[in-house]
């Protein structure tokens, strides 16, 4: 701890208690000069301040230990590189900033979030008529902003998961050799409810359906007897924790009640799996199987899907997983689920970059692909993809099929199943990938299917390259030749 430098950590629990330096030197028993270093890091944090610290202010060490920017670090300069700011900010300059403001830091990429959705609901009402940033109608939606919300909390919700393991533990769900029985049986003796089956005829692609006036819940037969399970334990988070998911869904500030729906549904379907996966025995079983998604789907009875999303969500404090980014894409790039515990971050604007294994995946239906992939800040994580695909039953019935991503830092690799017999050393092994083409600082690579928005282009008829969109050397103007008729 005496190399840590902690200035901006230490000035904001000062601001936070309304002191000023004096009296906080006063209170820590060092002289005013010295605070004074410490909080403009010039000096480290040694371990008497700390234990003072401790004393005095009641913080321990996970207080002032060094934090992980990355994804804070990503974010801003996608918002910094969006069409309407285009600002040339150096990478040192937005670390700086996110380390001793990282509140200036989260409020201007929240700005850039409201105004791109004031821009696609604008361009929407319009009909899109030249408007910046109109293609991008999706971050309107409800549906993305659900996702802002569990994105922005780190796909880990702590009462909720708490909640769940509790009512494991009593209801023995870990050594229940059925858990529809278990979850059944708990509907009926305490609330009353009834759980029947119905077959696909009785209403068009419905998997659940609960009557609260009869109270009777409705499971399709097409459903297995995990995915049974999870819808019982969804209809078990509505009628148990009510209050906690609107107490949860207030936390969020939707505009819209279509909105706030949408997220007590989604913290509803966060309890169900941490029921049937709870947390403290989850983790100890990812952990003996490396994380090998196929066993733990086998052990716990549900698809490859929900373990990829459970294992996003092991982010308890003081019992942390391995922490990953989880995503799902379909053929045409759309990304339907994004989830990160790391420093990767999904780029907003430009797609995303068609080097990333997950969309290889679509080439190798049911297999597992690796990939070592390195992004512009020097970062190399390590992904998994693979596709899934879903079915009603009856032939000639429409099918979707989706391709998942499960990625990690490089440094925690070697805890998956997945990395053996790779060397994870050898810098050859790295694909080299970016956020999405327009925010890439990749000028050189051959698949950019964008200009990036922060270089000018270079617009030359006597000159053809084999990368796209070639841009002006730093201190070049256009040549001559390039220039365009008035």
């Amino acid at each position: 701890m005496s190399g840590v430098l902690a200035g901006a950590r230490l000035r904001h629990l000062r601001d936070d208690r309304g002191l000023s330096q004096a009296e906080m030197a006063r209170r820590l028993d060092v002289s005013p000069s010295y605070l004074n270093q410490l909080e403009h890091n010039r000096r480290p944090l040694t371990v008497p301040v700390l234990l003072r610290l401790a004393e005095a202010f009641g913080v321990d060490a996970t207080f002032f230990s060094a934090q992980d920017g990355s994804r804070l670090i990503a974010e801003l300069r996608d918002a910094l590189a969006d069409e309407a700011v285009a600002l040339d900010v150096s990478a040192a300059q937005m670390a700086e900033l996110v380390d001793d403001h990282p509140e200036f830091a989260r409020a201007l990429i929240d700005l850039r979030r409201r105004y791109r959705d004031t821009v696609a609901k604008t361009s929407a009402l319009i009909g899109g008529q030249g408007l910046p940033g109109a293609d991008e109608a999706l971050l309107a939606m409800p549906h993305e902003q659900v996702r802002d919300f569990f994105y922005d909390r780190q796909n880990y919700i702590d009462p909720l998961d708490r909640a769940a393991e509790a009512l494991a533990q009593e209801l023995e769900l870990v050594s229940s050799s059925d858990l529809r029985l278990a979850l059944a049986r708990r509907l009926r003796d305490q609330h009353d409810v009834r759980v029947v089956s119905h077959g696909p005829e009785a209403a068009d692609g419905e998997l659940r359906s609960y009557d609260p006036a009869a109270r009777v819940l409705r499971l399709s037969a097409q459903l297995r007897h995990g995915q049974q399970a999870f819808q019982l334990a969804t209809q078990l988070a509505f009628l148990e924790h009510d209050a906690l998911l609107e107490q949860i869904a207030d936390s969020g500030s939707f505009a819209s009640a279509e909105t706030r729906a949408l997220a007590r549904i989604g913290l509803a379907h966060y309890y169900a799996g941490a029921l049937l996966m709870p947390y403290a025995h989850f983790l100890a079983s990812a952990e003996e199987l490396h994380y090998d998604i196929e066993r733990l789907a086998d052990q716990f009875d549900v698809g490859f899907e929900v373990i990829c999303h459970r294992l996003s969500t092991l982010q308890r404090p003081g019992l942390r997983g391995v922490p990953f980014s989880f995503v799902r894409v379909d053929r045409a790039g759309n990304i339907s689920k994004r989830q990160s515990a790391t420093g990767f971050h999904f780029s907003r604007g430009g797609g995303s970059c068609p080097l990333w294994n997950v969309y290889e995946a679509f080439t190798t239906p049911g297999q597992i692909l690796t990939q070592v992939a390195q992004m512009p800040d020097g970062r190399s994580y390590f992904w998994i993809a693979r596709t899934v695909g879903r079915k009603r039953s009856g032939y000639g019935q429409p099918a979707k099929t989706f391709a998942l991503g499960l990625g990690c830092e490089l440094r925690h690799a070697h805890r998956l199943v997945y990395s053996r017999g790779l060397d994870l050393k050898d810098p050859a092994l790295a694909t080299p990938i970016g956020m999405g083409c327009k925010t890439c600082e990749r000028l050189n690579c051959p698949q950019r299917a964008f200009p990036a928005v922060s270089q000018h282009l270079r617009v030359d008829p006597d000159r053809t390259s084999f990368t796209p969109y070639p841009v002006l050397e730093e201190g070049a103007g256009p040549r001559p030749s390039a220039a365009l008729p008035t």
